[in-house]
């Protein structure tokens, strides 16, 4: 659990230091430094891990000093006598005034308290899945980083698209307007493509709207402007990770998803709860040692008149007891924290077989579909080659009077859609990738490294200068 932040920590201080990311693994190292997300889970972490000192604190000796100041007044009134033999004048009003000063060390020290066993022992659990779910988190942030960045260059390849559709729409009506004048085609072939035109010059606005919307994605996690970001080439051939089944897969997945493991540290958690609720029945044995000096001093006063002083009275040492506390009866309390203790374990393990199966879905999932991505990518390729072709030679059919602008209409907006499904799909299978590495717990740095090296194109090169 130690070893990876710290191999985290060293990969990334190897890197050129830069405040705008040119490439994927620049921007997950600005993610590591800038992304609120997972400060937010670090903190979280070390918040948990102070539960098991708080509770080890508990079972030490508890030691406390004490100084208290009280003064006390007295008054009484009685019946004046006087002595027939010496003439001693007793009773009457009298007022008391004594003030007394404490000052001590008092010393608890837990003997037998088996809550306190087991309240440590459900805080250690809780700090060990701390360490998972922060191990979590930081895999989470590849996959939400390389998911921003990679719908950046989706975004980014579906603009020059639109601009490329764009551009041969607005070429095409041109020509239809030409046509037109010479008579040689129809009004209505030109509303088509002035109306094809207009529709590709918005979605042009769109789609750069949504560009810039990716761009602002990527900077909430990683804190700063990230542009100019490089993309596969278009000779990219997708590869499988190392031949492995799905059934290891899913076994590596159970056995190592640091999400999975921080839940069933938390079912133990649960656990030991119950054990803490079941603790106030039992008997507990406290060791309890004092020092103390005490001095109290103060004066008589006889009608008002006649006062006379008292002598001081100190006293002062030590005291060592012990205290057995037994429970009788608290009006159920005890027992109906036991039920609800049980409740929350039972609850906390319901969770974590609902979160083992998902997992083990999402696992099959994931392998599945980077299986059939390596066909996808390739599938999806050749349709961007048929429909660039196809749309050529739609546009050399209408020079020679064998198609219509409607069938070179058509093809444009197929070749436009071949090109976004592609983009989707070249970047889905990277994204795939990931996510089967993160669900079976192997997911680090090497992997966002091994992709980083897949990324050699100024993705920005292909657009036009915005109008």
């Amino acid at each position: 659990m130690s070893r990876r932040p710290l191999f985290f920590a060293l990969a990334l201080a190897l890197l050129p230091a830069s405040a705008f990311a040119e490439d994927l693994l620049q921007t997950y190292e600005l993610a590591r430094t800038g992304d609120p997300q997972l400060s937010a889970a670090e903190a979280d972490r070390r918040a948990v891990k102070e539960g098991a000192v708080q509770a080890r604190g508990a079972m030490l000796p508890q030691i406390d000093a004490s100084a208290s100041f009280n003064r006390q007044r007295n008054y009484t009134d009685s019946p004046i006598q006087v002595d027939p033999d010496t003439g001693e004048i007793s009773g009457g009003n009298r007022r008391t005034e004594t003030s007394t000063r404490r000052t001590g060390v008092n010393v608890d020290q837990m003997v037998f308290d088996f809550g306190n066993f087991a309240r440590l022992k459900s805080q250690k659990a809780l700090s060990k899945g701390a360490d998972f779910s922060l191990e979590s988190a930081g895999d989470d942030l590849i996959t939400r980083t390389s998911q921003a960045y990679f719908n950046v260059l989706v975004a980014i390849e579906t603009l020059a698209a639109a601009e490329a559709q764009e551009t041969a729409l607005k070429k095409q009506f041109d020509f239809a307007d030409k046509r037109l004048e010479v008579g040689l085609a129809p009004i209505t072939d030109v509303h088509e493509a002035r109306a094809q035109y207009d529709s590709a010059r918005a979605n042009t606005i769109v789609r750069r709207n949504e560009l810039e919307d990716a761009y602002q994605a990527l900077t909430e996690i990683t804190g700063q402007p990230v542009r100019s970001l490089k993309g596969l080439p278009e000779d990219y051939k997708p590869e499988l990770p190392p031949e492995q089944t799905v059934e290891s897969w899913v076994e590596s997945a159970v056995k190592n998803n640091p999400a999975l493991m921080a839940t069933q540290y938390q079912v133990e958690s649960a656990a030991a709860d119950v054990q803490t609720a079941r603790a106030g029945h039992l008997p507990r044995l406290y060791l309890n040692g004092s020092y103390g000096d005490t001095t109290s001093w103060g004066d008589v006063t006889f009608a008002g008149t006649q006062r006379l002083p008292f002598s001081d009275d100190h006293g002062y040492g030590p005291s060592v007891g012990l205290t057995l506390s037994v429970p009788i009866f608290s009006g159920g309390v005890t027992q109906s924290q036991v039920r609800a203790a049980i409740a929350r374990r039972d609850a906390a393990q319901n969770q974590l077989e609902q979160q083992k199966r998902a997992l083990e879905r999402s696992t099959r999932n994931a392998y599945q579909a980077l299986i059939a991505g390596v066909s996808e990518v390739e599938a999806r390729r050749l349709a961007v080659v048929s429909a660039k072709a196809a749309y050529e030679a739609s546009q050399v059919g209408l020079e020679v009077g064998t198609r219509t602008v409607i069938d070179v209409l058509i093809n444009q907006r197929n070749l436009f859609d071949a090109q976004q499904t592609y983009a989707q799909a070249k970047y889905g299978f990277l994204q795939n990738r990931l996510r089967l590495d993160q669900a079976a717990g192997t997911l680090d740095i090497a992997d966002v490294q091994e992709i980083n090296r897949l990324l050699t194109v100024n993705a920005d090169a292909q657009l036009q200068p915005a109008q």
